[in-house]
């Protein structure tokens, strides 16, 4: 009987110490799992402009919004001249452009990038595509009809 009692204690002995570790080992991991949460939201800025960077390296691949347009008016010609200036090969250029607007499905910038590269005098020409959210219906959808599919 003697014998019974030991190895239920045994028994009661090792589930508790097993219970003690695990509570432990769950004390210890939930500060760690703050800590790191914590810093990966803080460094989340950080980590994703490296993850761009990186990416943008390996891939040669721009990364959507990274760059901006501003539209500004300007009340004459000359203010648009001062603003308009740009650097281009260690100098100021202050060349006058004319803006042109092209219209034309997603599916076919690449096209257009392409063609406009093939004809523009410059090296590098400024090409920038922005998305349509909303507008007259019935024109897009004439665009649609005048524009075909690829």
């Amino acid at each position: 009987m003697t014998f019974v009692v030991t190895n239920r204690m045994e028994c009661l002995f090792q589930r508790c110490h097993k219970e003690a570790a695990l509570h432990s080992v769950c004390r210890s991991v939930l500060p760690v799992s703050c800590v790191l949460l914590v810093l990966c939201v803080s460094m989340y800025p950080a980590l994703w402009s490296i993850g761009v960077q990186l990416r943008s390296a390996f891939t040669g691949s721009y990364i959507p919004g990274h760059h901006s347009v501003l539209l500004v008016n300007s009340p004459t010609e000359q203010a648009a001249r001062d603003i308009g200036r740009y650097y281009w090969k260690g100098e100021i250029q202050d060349a006058s452009e004319i803006l042109m607007l092209v219209k034309t499905k997603t599916s076919r910038i690449q096209q257009v990038i392409e063609y406009v590269r093939s004809v523009h005098p410059y090296a590098n020409p400024e090409v920038l595509s922005f998305p349509v959210e909303d507008g007259n219906l019935a024109y897009m959808k004439w665009m649609d009809e005048a524009i075909p599919d690829d």
